[in-house]
């Protein structure tokens, strides 16, 4: 699969973890804080594969790009931190489902910006080949990617 294909189906699963969290009711403690483990894995897995493998090519690709890869590193970089304090606060804490909440809605906004005003450019820069083997990478990429948010050097951070 390509490796934008790949990057919009992470972004759909992340969504359906979203709307879990959503339906959960404010005592289902333990459900949200399984919904949030597996978005924090999801998340990291994603933005760390996306850093180090697709915007770089997307960079090179499409050098008119870069100050949405610039601005993508940045939402990145506050989005993992909101992730690693998520992981480590108790679902119980009045803050949790607030701080979901706000997580959810700069993740959405970073997904509709790629998806929308930049990915199509990526696209027609890079072709069908290049975004194929990319995809291969991304794929394998996976597999070697930090879950756990606090082990993660944004690439935003230095």
């Amino acid at each position: 699969m390509d490796a934008i294909v790949l990057l919009r189906e992470d972004h759909k699963t992340v969504e359906k973890l979203f709307k879990r969290f959503e339906k959960t009711d404010d005592e289902d403690t333990t459900g949200r804080r399984r919904i949030a483990d597996e978005v924090i894995g999801e998340l990291t897995v994603h933005a760390w594969i996306e850093e180090q493998y697709f915007y770089p090519a997307a960079r090179e690709a499409a050098p008119d790009t870069e100050d949405h890869v610039l601005e993508s590193l940045e939402e990145h970089h506050a989005v993992v931190w909101m992730l690693s304090e998520l992981k480590t606060m108790d679902a119980s804490d009045e803050r949790f489902k607030a701080k979901m909440t706000v997580l959810m809605e700069r993740v959405r906004h970073h997904v509709e910006e790629e998806e929308q005003d930049w990915f199509p450019d990526v696209r027609k820069a890079m072709g069908r080949n290049r975004l194929l083997d990319l995809g291969l990478q991304l794929e394998e990429a996976k597999g070697q990617a930090p879950r756990d948010p606090l082990k993660v050097p944004s690439a935003a951070s230095g």
